[in-house]
């Protein structure tokens, strides 16, 4: 389990560690994380993961259409978020024990 442990500007800390820049929290590690137009490393963790929750930023934004339907496509849920709101509900889930990930745009 990976817990989003704080962010600031550019930056996350994950399990104790800081990445900057966008990033995504899967099931087996950090990953840098190319945007909208980067599904790669979710559809092959598809089989581990349920729900993808993005982070967008200070401000809520929608997705792509075409990152979305893919993503639906590989039978994961996607759900948009300001970033503060998808670190949040991603640490409650992923101690729930939740097959979660989390795409994260800096705030």
């Amino acid at each position: 389990m990976l817990p989003i442990d704080g962010y600031g500007p550019g930056f996350f800390r994950i399990s104790g560690e800081v990445h900057n820049g966008m990033v995504a929290v899967l099931p087996t590690g950090v990953v840098g994380w190319g945007g909208m137009d980067d599904s790669g490393e979710f559809r092959a963790a598809s089989d581990q993961i349920d729900l993808l929750l993005v982070g967008t930023g200070a401000e809520a934004q929608q997705l792509t259409g075409h990152f979305r339907n893919t993503l639906t496509a590989c039978r994961i849920d996607v759900e948009a978020m300001p970033t503060p709101a998808a670190c949040r509900t991603y640490n409650v889930l992923l101690a729930e024990g939740r097959r979660v990930a989390v795409a994260l745009m800096p705030v």
